[in-house]
């Protein structure tokens, strides 16, 4: 097998495995020092996620600081500025495995400054587990990452309460922490919401159930991990194909080649499919379709291809490639809900960048409709600006047509993100009501 073959058959893998319904995405996301670096090296190290040269190193570097136990946060602290600060800056994607699920963890920072990564982190996943201190109780950060899950459409969470071995495994204080949590996720729909003391220090209730949480009848975290149903996202017989770039070819092995590339963000073509293309509503028929190098008969959700049509018709990066029977919508004004990430607010009718599917336009936000109260995760009026790690909606003026939908319905087509012109800063993300 040469390189360019085993290349191929290594990003066919990676699909099948991340497509696979044995595969959990999940977000992780807390405050500042909650533990959430140690509860995933814990996972990681107690489910046999870990190399074994790896455990090695960390036993030596706590040997060098005269400690008796391994650091499990170094596990997915990498970063050596990251290490010596003792915080996580990034989203890092983790990987293991038991005999009944694979997962992949987003590994979000706690920092507030840093709620953008959350985004990130959520975007893909299927449930997001929130730590708590159980010292410190619900913090307006849980609120914030509670609400980004849902505003992403996240409705599996459970909210890890760590650090219960500094708080002598109070169950009255587990108890007095998830009613005040309670309060706040009554006003969201969540698929399933679910509670559980732990102490990733120590390792209790993470993989195995430990000595101290005897009052604890519920699953462990993993057991909950395991168990969690994934519903379908390969189902919607509406197929979407934002083209990403044209490809042209003519030399004299290839006439007259058009091709256009993208992603399949939903549904599925095959040859001979009638679709239509978008903002111009231009119908014409699949005619090849080629994918990883190779023509095929068909493209799925989430592949890579180029797609081929029959017809001449003038088609550009931006555009998008549907089904007869999906009907985005078209236009030049949308209403989206953003979360703010820069330390200059947001400024009205000042120009931006808006990036959105494959296509980046000019924009204004012409007008804030409310703000989202953090504490109660409800809507409300507000005369003030948008300011760092706020959340939103706004009324949002776009220079040209774009072809959107909402986000529930499309999760491309319904998210965007902003940009300075003058710094090329990213400056907020949003999705589109």
């Amino acid at each position: 097998m040469d390189l360019i073959q085993w290349k191929i058959k290594r990003k066919k893998d990676i699909f099948k495995l991340e497509n696979s319904p044995e595969i959990l995405r999940f977000a992780t996301a807390g405050s500042v020092d909650d533990g959430k670096s140690t509860l995933i090296g814990r996972l990681l190290y107690d489910s046999k996620g870990v190399f074994i040269d790896h455990i090695e190193a960390l036993k030596n570097d706590s040997k060098g600081k005269n400690s008796e136990k391994i650091d499990l946060a170094h596990l997915t602290d990498g970063l050596k500025d990251e290490r010596e600060q003792g915080i996580t800056i990034d989203v890092a994607y983790r990987y293991f495995s038991t005999p009944k699920r694979k997962f992949i963890i987003a590994d979000t920072p706690g920092h507030e400054e840093y709620t953008r990564n959350m985004f990130t982190g959520a975007s893909n996943s299927s449930l997001a587990i929130i730590l708590i201190d159980s010292r410190k109780g619900v913090l307006s950060q849980s609120r914030r990452h509670l609400y980004i899950s849902y505003l992403l459409g996240v409705k599996n969470i459970i909210v890890a309460i760590n650090k219960m071995d500094l708080i002598e495994y109070d169950e009255q204080k587990f108890i007095s922490i998830k009613k005040d949590f309670l309060k706040t996720s009554n006003n969201l729909s969540i698929d399933s919401l679910n509670f559980i003391p732990i102490s990733a220090l120590d390792g209790d209730m993470i993989v195995d159930r430990g000595d101290n949480l005897s009052w604890y009848k519920g699953e462990t975290l993993i057991k909950m991990l395991e168990n969690t149903k994934i519903k379908s996202k390969n189902q919607s017989n509406e197929s979407c194909f934002p083209v990403q770039l044209v490809s042209r070819v003519d030399n004299n092995k290839t006439k007259d080649f058009r091709g256009y590339m993208g992603t399949v963000t939903s549904g599925e073509f095959h040859i001979g499919s009638e679709v239509e293309i978008h903002p111009g509503k231009k119908k014409s028929k699949i005619k090849k379709i080629i994918n990883l190098g190779n023509y095929t008969d068909a493209i799925n959700r989430n592949q890579s291809g180029t797609l081929v049509i029959e017809d001449e018709l003038e088609i550009s990066r931006g555009d998008v490639i549907t089904s007869i029977n999906y009907r985005p919508k078209v236009g030049n004004k949308i209403i989206a809900q953003i979360c703010w990430m820069d330390d200059e607010s947001l400024s009205i009718k000042k120009k931006y960048f808006i990036k959105h599917a494959n296509k980046s336009s000019k924009i204004m936000i012409t007008k804030i409709i409310n703000k989202i109260n953090i504490q109660s995760l409800t809507e409300m009026p507000s005369n003030e600006t948008i300011h760092m790690n706020d959340i939103g909606n706004v009324e949002i003026k776009i220079q040209n047509d774009i072809v959107f939908d909402s986000y529930r319905n499309n999760k491309v087509l319904g998210a965007f993100i902003i940009i300075d012109i003058e710094t090329n800063n990213t400056v907020g993300a949003g999705i589109i009501k």
